[in-house]
């Protein structure tokens, strides 16, 4: 008898959205309960601009989890499509994680949480970045879990540290207890719904995230144009989108320095993760005020 045929164990599955304000670590907690590296990481805002998946088998469950871009008020349409992953968390989760931290000024976003305060499925809210509390820290924390027990009475609390791997386990103890019975959704070896070239680009936005500062970093894109896998080596031609002559400037450095170290580093980054040599070719182009244009921002996969 399978899995889930048996009545008494029946398999189960669910989707369980990651949602929050931007640097409260969604994607460090992500990554710790996958156990794989899914999203990028970087200490700057609003790196996640997508909706990641990254899915967890055992023979008894499987989970889908959702890192989504922190909760902001959008400037352009890009950040409007970036609210839209946000928002349609909260309606095809099985569970939610409501992340946020010990620093974080709960009123932040008090809109996007109103909505989660009147969801129907299970909230869990996650407090993280709990090694950042110093001497009594536990008198803090019990503030901290007051103050939020009063925004989200419904919610399950727990304090973790995702850096820390503190108190993860238990958090996802209590996802598994709460899956519905299921089939799986996915085949039992899929790790993600996102293609190869997806990781990718992700890995060259995270190099330009780390190497540059100001709007540079916030005004590309990178698209994939070639994507040639051989049984030991994969060949990628990546182009990064500007939306200025000035950053192309930047980002390409003098005679070529800075893309190099750029292209570097995220080639030696795309062979951990393949686990194959890698070949990477990146070129920059100029496509002016894309974040504000709808059929750029369709052509690159914010809206549908």
């Amino acid at each position: 008898m399978s899995e889930e045929q048996n009545t008494q164990n029946p398999h189960k599955a669910g989707f369980v959205n990651i949602v929050g304000n931007p640097n409260v670590g969604k994607s460090t907690l992500m990554n710790r309960l996958v156990g794989e590296r899914m999203s990028i990481i970087t200490p700057k805002a609003q790196t996640t601009r997508h909706r990641i998946t990254g899915i967890v088998n055992t023979p008894d469950y499987q989970i889908v989890f959702s890192d989504t871009p922190g909760v902001l008020k959008p400037r352009y349409k890009m950040q409007e499509a970036m609210l839209n992953f946000s928002e349609g968390a909260l309606t095809d989760a099985d569970i939610l994680l409501y992340v946020t931290d010990v620093v974080e000024d709960p009123e932040k976003n008090a809109d996007f949480l109103r909505k989660v305060a009147k969801e129907k499925i299970p909230v869990l809210l996650v407090i993280n970045k709990i090694d950042l509390l110093q001497g009594d820290g536990g008198g803090d924390l019990a503030k901290i879990v007051n103050d939020w027990q009063n925004r989200l009475p419904n919610a399950e609390i727990f304090p973790i540290s995702a850096t820390e791997d503190f108190n993860v386990d238990n958090l996802m103890k209590r996802i598994v207890e709460l899956l519905p019975p299921s089939p799986p959704y996915f085949g039992k070896d899929a790790l993600t719904d996102k293609p190869a070239r997806f990781f990718v680009t992700e890995i060259i936005r995270e190099k330009i995230l780390e190497n540059y500062d100001k709007e540079v970093p916030y005004s590309t894109e990178v698209i994939v144009e070639k994507f040639e896998e051989k049984e030991n080596s994969i060949h990628i031609m990546a182009v990064i989108y500007v939306e200025r002559d000035s950053q192309k400037g930047i980002l390409i450095g003098r005679q070529g320095s800075m893309l190099k170290k750029v292209g570097t580093q995220a080639r030696k980054e795309i062979e951990q993760f393949f686990g194959k040599s890698v070949y990477l070719e990146l070129f920059v182009k100029v496509e002016a005020n894309w974040r504000n244009r709808e059929n750029k921002l369709k052509s690159f996969g914010y809206i549908q």
